[in-house]
């Protein structure tokens, strides 16, 4: 059987297309979803990183041994993964007698970058003996290369770029803080 002419059964309203006022109207309603929804990712993202910020870390006094006598610095230690992985992150000042402490369960290798942190740093790689074992001197801010300890390093104990310089601190000096357990 072939149809040729169809018609609707009595009752049922005609079929209207929308107009063009209607589409509009849900293009808007997407276009305000789209905008909530990227703010509040953008909203949990700035209340993540205060959260982060507002973390304190504990805070030690860490002593290096030089020729010219004993250097002190206050430094927040990094002692677990979770801290380890932001240290001094997004930071743009810093005093010149500040550092962060980072602390391994064990010695290592160590693997540095710059991504993210917008000071120039000079890494301080300390054997577990509390010995520095070597100096990464003047780092890049924001850069993706690979700073490495050169030897293996328990501790890293991260300062302004141009103090290792400006204070003698060099391989072989003793390191002294709560945190680094010298044998």
């Amino acid at each position: 059987m072939r149809i040729t002419r169809f018609t609707a059964p009595s009752g049922v309203p005609p079929v209207r297309s929308m107009p063009a006022a209607a589409a509009s109207w849900r293009e808007a309603a997407g276009i305000v979803a789209r905008a909530a929804l990227i703010g509040v990712i953008v909203l949990f993202g700035v209340l993540a990183a205060r959260a982060a910020r507002a973390e304190t870390l504990p805070t030690e006094m860490v002593v290096i041994s030089t020729a010219a006598g004993d250097v002190t610095f206050k430094a927040e230690v990094a002692a677990t993964e979770a801290q380890r992985s932001v240290g001094l992150m997004n930071r743009k000042d810093m005093a010149t007698d500040a550092g962060m402490l980072f602390v391994f369960d064990g010695e290592g290798e160590r693997y540095f970058w710059m991504k993210n942190t917008y000071l120039s740093l000079d890494m301080i790689f300390i054997a577990a003996d509390g010995r520095i074992v070597s100096i990464a001197k003047d780092t890049v801010p924001l850069s993706e290369k690979i700073v490495a300890s050169g030897a293996p390093a328990q501790y890293v104990l991260e300062v302004l770029a141009g103090t290792s310089e400006r204070l003698g601190l060099a391989a072989g000096q003793a390191v002294k803080a709560p945190s680094i357990r010298a044998r």
